[in-house]
């Protein structure tokens, strides 16, 4: 599985979180909500960080957290790109 759907949120953001769908094809991070393209990172150029209320993700300057609705799947999918703590 390379598709998944989520909620993304900015780091301290106190708003709802932004449904989201995540396309993991190749090596990059395709983030889209609504058919419209939020993010599209390289895996290689990220951090992706499990925490206990998702993933936290530092891409260009930014750090967001997202939930993913099958966390393990998402966990197996990105691999060696996962930094445990």
């Amino acid at each position: 599985m390379t598709e998944f759907d989520g909620r993304l949120r900015v780091l301290g953001q106190t708003g709802f979180p932004l449904g989201v769908e995540i396309d993991l094809k190749t090596d990059r991070m395709v983030v889209t909500t609504g058919g419209q393209k939020l993010a599209d990172w390289s895996l290689a150029d990220i951090r992706i960080t499990p925490t206990s209320s998702g993933f936290r993700i530092e891409a260009e300057g930014e750090e967001v957290i997202l939930n993913v609705t099958d966390s393990e799947a998402f966990t197996s999918a990105i691999g060696n790109h996962l930094i445990e703590l």
